[in-house]
């Protein structure tokens, strides 16, 4: 398969982070951003929690309880399998790894046909098949040589390491690609339905065009198709308006939450109501137009650079990329109920998925390896937290 080319890649990069393209995953410095009390609160269109919602904790707790795996190579998805072993995919080599969280040992299920790494995009987000007993199918979202795009693999758990995986079967293409904003998270919902977050590939102007797949949250079949209750007639289209969307998670009561990167100022977590628009290019944070609906919470670009999410214990955790740290962001219904903690800050350097792990626990991946981390931070690795 196609591998990137370090130097090229470096090049363009400087390039395109000299022009102020994005600050999206940490590189260049975040500039002409309003200071702001970190991790500040936005109000306004976020649906109303109703009276009867309690609030979480205002304070909250973080312990890192052991290393559980290393020496991955830009891991940026991760699933859990049913036995309770983890699936990572790795951007830059294009492959998926089994992971055994009580040994540490990795199992090489093979490499995704197709995938065509540059910059930000590569082999990204992983989901399990709703009905993965019974039909071993995976789902991920890559970067093609020409787009990026949405397929299913059977999983073969009876044939030798690194042969494991049948052959691609592509669900949707035609996700714009660029070096940067190719948003990349999967997963399944309550309602057994596949959500995706496409970043706008750097064109900012697509992320209003509600014909276009770049710069939304989509709703799919399991087959790829518009799911039904869709917004939009025959669209995929569930929400418009965003930047780059890499982090999606759901509360207990199956409501739907985002993170995404802003450019020079805001990063954003917002509450997703189906057919709402979330602002971009026209607002990047908090709007005074009632046409745009606002995110409940708010960052500085060097506080966050926000990648995956999860809910536990009342609150959405959010991995920051460029912020090095994990953010607490305690709700009331779809509402902060109270200013985001951050935890781990610096402490593991880069932070590109968190996972439920079940209860209290979760899984966090780190992001060293991506051209973005620090060279004394090695490899990268997943790490089991609990969380308050």
């Amino acid at each position: 398969m196609q591998r990137r080319a370090v130097t090229a890649v470096l090049a363009a990069a400087a390039l395109l982070l000299t022009a102020g393209c994005s600050s999206d995953e940490g590189g260049g410095d975040a500039s002409g951003g309003e200071s702001t009390t970190p991790g500040r609160t936005a109000t306004g269109a976020a649906p109303s929690p109703g009276t009867s919602e309690e609030a979480a904790p205002a304070k909250g707790s973080v312990k890192v309880l052991r290393t559980v795996a290393e020496d991955l190579k830009t891991p940026w998805g991760l699933a859990p399998l049913p036995d309770g072993d983890l699936l990572v995919s790795s951007r830059d080599e294009g492959t998926i790894t089994r992971v055994d969280p009580e040994t540490g040992k990795k199992t090489e299920l093979g490499e995704v046909p197709g995938v065509s790494p540059a910059g930000e995009g590569g082999l990204m987000g992983l989901a399990l098949s709703p009905d993965y007993a019974s039909d071993h199918m995976i789902y991920a979202y890559f970067t093609s040589a020409s787009d990026n795009r949405i397929v299913r693999m059977l999983h073969d758990e009876g044939k030798p390491s690194g042969e494991q995986l049948g052959a691609p079967d592509t669900i949707l293409r035609g996700i714009p690609k660029g070096f940067v904003h190719n948003g990349g998270r999967i997963a399944f919902g309550p309602d057994k339905m596949l959500y995706a977050g496409t970043g706008e590939s750097g064109e900012e102007s697509l992320s209003q065009d509600k014909k276009s797949l770049g710069g939304k949250i989509l709703r799919l079949t399991p087959e790829g198709e518009p799911a039904p209750g869709n917004p939009f007639p025959d669209s995929p289209v569930y929400s418009y308006g965003h930047r780059n969307v890499q982090g999606l998670a759901w509360d207990t009561k199956q409501r739907l939450f985002a993170a995404e990167f802003g450019q020079d100022t805001w990063d954003e977590l917002n509450a997703i109501k189906p057919g709402d628009n979330y602002g971009w290019p026209e607002a990047e944070g908090k709007s005074d137009d009632p046409a745009f609906h606002n995110p409940i919470a708010q960052w500085t670009t060097d506080e966050a650079s926000p990648s995956g999410i999860a809910y536990a214990e009342g609150s959405i955790w959010m991995a920051g990329l460029r912020g090095e740290r994990l953010w607490r962001i305690p709700l009331k219904g779809t509402e902060a109920s109270a200013e985001p903690q951050a935890f781990l800050e610096g402490d593991h350097g880069r932070l590109r998925t968190v996972v439920s792990a079940g209860g209290d626990k979760l899984w966090l991946v780190t992001s060293e390896t991506d051209g973005r981390g620090s060279p004394e931070g090695g490899d990268d690795k997943i790490l089991e937290v609990q969380v308050r």
